[in-house]
């Protein structure tokens, strides 16, 4: 991190334009959004769109994955189906949301779903695929019972399927949803980078930037990094 800063500066000195301030100028304008309210509340807002979207395309996704992973004829018969959702452009879906459903939040928050969803479909496929069938069928001989076969048989051999699937769409949702905001919605930290884009406010990009990478990270930290090691315990 000090050598990315030193190279930040050492390249902004260099350059002395207004395309690449310092890293003490982003920083005193990240200092003065957070005072103002502004950073906080346009962060706030994005990340509520995140966490909804995010859960719905997790939830439909991971049981819509199972089910294609254990049924070969639905697999066959969605197959192609989903591989046309992958490689549909994000930004046509946007658009299409926006337009046959309204400049409305339902209609922001569909477009993210309809964009995660599919990567999150394929990652659940495939783990139910590699699902031990020996394991499971130990599990029946012993009559563990659903819940118990889930969480002691099916789930730690998705564990790393689903923390994929978590860090992938987390990645990909926050992106999509900078774009939702910025074609259709008032607020938002897509809605201000817009604002910023407009007035060429590198400084004031670079700064909403930063706020949202650390938000994300201190969310892999706190959060994604503890499951990820509660939830592979059980390994030697």
């Amino acid at each position: 991190m000090l050598f990315f800063l030193s190279l930040w500066q050492g390249l902004a000195v260099y350059l002395h334009n207004n395309t690449l301030p310092t890293p003490l100028a982003v920083a005193h304008i990240l200092w003065q959004e957070i005072l103002s309210g502004q950073l906080p509340h346009h962060l706030g807002v994005t990340l509520r769109r995140l966490c909804i979207s995010f859960s719905i395309a997790m939830l439909l996704g991971s049981a819509i994955g199972i089910v294609l992973g254990q049924h070969e004829k639905l697999n066959a018969f969605f197959d192609n189906w989903l591989v046309i959702f992958l490689n549909i452009p994000a930004l046509v879906t946007i658009i299409l949301c926006y337009v046959w459903f309204g400049l409305e939040e339902s209609a922001a928050i569909l477009a993210v779903v309809i964009n995660k969803l599919p990567n999150v479909i394929v990652t659940f496929r495939e783990g139910a695929r590699a699902l031990n069938q020996e394991l499971l069928e130990m599990a029946r001989c012993y009559r563990f019972g659903k819940y118990k076969t889930f969480l002691h048989v099916i789930f730690p051999q998705l564990h790393p399927f689903v923390m994929s699937a978590t860090r992938s769409g987390l990645a990909l949702v926050w992106k999509i949803i900078l774009v939702v905001e910025l074609l259709g919605r008032s607020d938002g930290m897509g809605y201000q980078l817009q604002l910023f884009f407009q007035l060429f406010d590198v400084a004031s990009i670079l700064a909403y930037t930063i706020a949202f990478v650390a938000v994300i990270q201190l969310l892999e930290w706190l959060v994604l990094k503890p499951l990820d090691n509660y939830g592979q315990r059980w390994r030697r």
